[in-house]
């Protein structure tokens, strides 16, 4: 976008991020509404938009907690873990509850507000945790949260399988959830209350962080850490409430999960999920590098990401949960690319500089014409591999001559 365009946006408080979102998710609809062969947004509009609703609150909900940790200069690779280990402290406490000692003292409301508590708690704990091994112990924010991404999902499956062999008379790696409130909760007509959680999470966020001191402080020291420890900022607490704000989201989406899947699986639960929150957030604006993001940027990420995947899914059909992990891939290289550009110009730096610029479109160029060849046939793959190469090594030339 040029710099005019970029200055208007700015005097109307609008960001060009977003609004080159708000472009990206009107061109994904339309896009998905001509090559859907059943033209499901069109014939069954009212269940797509539900389940679009359901996914992206969802979505939306742990990437707010994966936002606030990217901010803060961290990230947080354990989301996917966290809502396993959640959904799983919730459960297992339920499981007592109701099989244990005074089993038929408790009502089933305080069974369920206890499991939940649980779940929730376990996120404070796991970010807790987070918090002491980077400032304490000293280890990078991806070794730590690297750590619990495995331990966490092997912790919850040691969890769920000594629970059911002690309380339900059978070792079993997932339990079923069969109390009233969950299947209320995972019910279509009750989405409406996913979606108010994740606009009421959001507007707590957008308070934190744009009308307290908290959250200025929180972007001062992802802008600069040694900065903000020089001037007086505790960036030890920061820290700690920025990564136990983003394990407790993801806690709150273990409930969500199972009540929509019926069961805690601690075994696949949210696995890869950790990739689609910090994704969101990016493709939403924030910086990898800290300092910069904005709620309502991961909003529209949350959105425009899981129309993605369910374009995915409308066009491809049969097997399209294996492209998942290849679109979302490709959406945050390509995000953190864009952001990149105005950088690299301002550098005198080249995106494709020499001969491993030359194999970089290369290999771009095969990439597209294998997903065109998997999904399209022969003809139209070399014709996508062929435009694909002409495209960028006009884009590196334009390069060589400006920087020349």
């Amino acid at each position: 976008m040029s710099a005019f365009g970029q200055s208007i946006f700015a005097r109307l408080g609008i960001r060009a991020t977003e609004v080159a979102l708000v472009l990206a998710i009107v061109a994904i609809v339309g896009i998905t509404l001509a090559v859907d062969e059943n033209r499901s947004y069109w014939f069954e509009s009212q269940t797509n938009a539900v389940e679009i609703g359901r996914q992206a609150s969802l979505l939306g909900i742990f990437a707010l907690g994966a936002m606030m940790v990217i901010i803060s200069g961290g990230i947080d690779l354990s989301a996917g873990s966290m809502i396993a280990f959640s959904g799983t402290s919730i459960a297992c406490t339920m499981i007592v509850l109701e099989h244990g000692p005074g089993k038929d003292l408790l009502p089933q409301w305080l069974v369920v507000a206890l499991g939940i508590s649980a779940g929730l708690f376990a996120g404070f704990l796991v970010g807790t945790l987070h918090a002491w091994l980077i400032t304490s112990v000293g280890l990078p924010p991806f070794v730590a949260t690297l750590s619990t991404l495995v331990g966490l999902r092997s912790l919850a499956r040691i969890m769920c399988e000594y629970t059911t062999t002690a309380f339900m008379n059978g070792k079993k790696s997932q339990v079923p959830i069969e109390q009233e409130f969950f299947r209320w909760l995972s019910d279509a007509k009750n989405v409406w209350l996913w979606i108010v959680v994740f606009l009421v999470l959001a507007a707590v966020t957008w308070v934190i962080l744009s009308k307290t001191v908290l959250g200025r402080y929180i972007y001062a020291m992802g802008g600069n850490e040694q900065a903000a420890r020089l001037s007086g900022i505790r960036t030890d607490k920061l820290k700690w409430f920025a990564y136990v704000f983003g394990a407790m989201t993801a806690s709150l989406a273990g409930v969500f999960y199972i009540a929509n899947e019926g069961v805690s699986a601690p075994v696949n639960q949210g696995r890869g999920h950790e990739l689609n929150a910090i994704a969101a957030a990016v493709v939403g604006g924030c910086s990898l590098q800290g300092g910069i993001g904005t709620v309502s940027g991961t909003m529209l990420g949350a959105l425009f990401l899981r129309l993605v995947i369910d374009a995915v899914s409308k066009i491809i059909k049969s097997g399209a949960d294996i492209w998942e992990g290849l679109i979302v891939g490709v959406v945050v290289v390509l995000a953190v690319t864009f952001s990149q550009l105005q950088q690299l110009r301002g550098s005198g730096r080249r995106l494709f500089p020499g001969a491993m610029g030359l194999w970089a479109m290369i290999v771009l160029s095969l990439t597209a014409g294998l997903i065109t060849l998997s999904t399209r046939g022969f003809h139209p793959a070399w014709i996508v591999a062929v435009i694909t190469f002409a495209l960028v090594w006009l884009y590196g030339f334009s390069e060589k001559r400006r920087t020349a």
